[in-house]
């Protein structure tokens, strides 16, 4: 399957289990595999017959920057299924949502989760 390819998407937000996480926030980034039959789009040139990638953008920045989540996983799923009930061609996605500054003792990269998820896990 085709599929558009958004890597270190990122934001800053205020997601977290600890209360320093809701007042200092921090940065989140996001890699996501938007698979969907690229065909139409490539064969007419029609920017309506794929999913823009700066629609994709807009509503992972809407989610990230509107709701507050205690964790990483949650939301990742709310992005998941706003993406798959919002964009009609889209057939299933690969989203990582990494946290490079969480808290944890540790000297680590990044804190990361990662999904797939298609429309019919959410019966769309």
């Amino acid at each position: 399957m085709d599929r558009i390819i958004l890597r270190d998407l990122a934001f800053f937000a205020y997601h977290g289990v600890y209360q320093e996480e809701a007042n200092l926030g921090q940065r989140f980034y996001f890699d996501l595999d938007c698979y969907l039959d690229l065909r139409p789009a490539g064969e007419t040139d029609d920017e309506h017959q794929t999913v823009r990638y700066d629609h994709i953008a807009k509503r992972v920045e809407t989610i990230v920057t509107k709701q507050r989540f205690n964790l990483i996983e949650a939301l990742a799923e709310a992005v998941a299924r706003d993406l798959l009930s919002n964009m009609d061609k889209l057939q299933s996605l690969r989203l990582k949502v990494r946290k490079p500054e969480a808290p944890i003792p540790a000297i680590v990269k990044d804190i990361a989760v990662e999904i797939t998820r298609a429309r019919k896990d959410y019966n769309l």
